[in-house]
């Protein structure tokens, strides 16, 4: 890969939660002084891994390493046996170095993202060209909550017993950036292509769209724009923070509760994009 990429990515949630806390009973994360919403890089990772592997059936190159369920030191193994070696916790460094790339070969969000394989069977470690920001949201969020009723029981001597009640959090409405970089340089070390770059855009631009479920539920989350900054060499010709400067998110005048999309001014300074860079709206 000859180029550096920085993006800039939006998306906006209505009547759902888009990240909910384990630690916090499930509440939308935020920040506690501001009150901003949070989505962390882990859940759009997901989504991106999610994507890949429904669209591209587990096939080599599109493997997917951080699946549910998933035993890793079974897929290491499984790289020691392509190459024709014998996994162990301690090889050659030419060895492991050839299972790292078997690795990097056959499962994307590897090459993408990178991974710690230093386990008992010895894939190394991959450090990632890709890598994304939590994602805040503009404007301070409420968190809604919603109770809900269990009309069923699960076992029968409960059948008599009053029915259970639960908790339900949605955000009414909030509008998400994030910031992306592509490293070049740990491009080429890891593999990763244009293809792979385009696979990932694609991934975000439909991050949501089989992500569908009670708490997000269809049309509920939405991908707003994704702007990238392309450099014509592998250095860049900007800082990243220079160039997402240059994107401006602010409530049109008279709304003092966003509800919509349509209620920001997303801007541009085109003008100020220095020689050498070029903006790129794939939404």
């Amino acid at each position: 890969m000859n180029h550096r990429y920085d993006f800039l990515f939006l998306f906006d949630c209505q009547d759902a939660n888009p990240n909910g806390d384990p630690d916090a009973g499930n509440l939308p994360r935020i920040d506690v002084e501001t009150s901003q919403g949070l989505v962390t890089d882990v859940c759009l990772k997901r989504k991106i891994r999610n994507f890949v592997a429904l669209t591209g059936g587990g096939q080599d190159g599109k493997r997917i390493y951080f699946t549910e369920g998933a035993v890793h030191n079974l897929q290491h193994k499984g790289a020691y046996e392509a190459i024709g070696e014998t996994p162990a916790k301690t090889v050659k460094p030419e060895i492991k170095d050839r299972a790292t790339a078997w690795m990097c070969q056959n499962y994307y969000d590897i090459r993408t993202f990178g991974a710690v394989m230093s386990t008992e069977v010895n894939c190394g470690q991959v450090r990632g060209p890709v890598q994304i920001s939590f994602a805040r949201s503009i404007d301070p969020i409420v968190s809604s909550e919603h109770a809900i009723t269990r009309t069923s029981v699960t076992n029968e001597k409960d059948i008599e017993k009053e029915r259970t009640m639960g908790r339900k959090f949605t955000v009414p409405y909030g509008l998400y950036r994030c910031h992306g970089f592509i490293n070049p340089f740990l491009a080429d070390d890891t593999g990763f292509s244009e293809d792979d770059l385009e696979l990932f855009f694609q991934a975000l631009e439909n991050a949501f769209q089989f992500d569908q479920s009670a708490a997000r539920p269809a049309g509920s989350m939405s991908p707003r724009a994704l702007i990238v900054f392309k450099h014509e060499t592998a250095l860049g010709a900007a800082p990243s923070h220079k160039l997402f400067d240059l994107v401006t998110i602010t409530r049109k005048p008279g709304i003092e509760v966003p509800r919509a999309f349509t209620d920001y001014e997303v801007t541009i300074d085109e003008s100020s994009i220095p020689n050498g860079i070029t903006l790129i709206r794939r939404i």
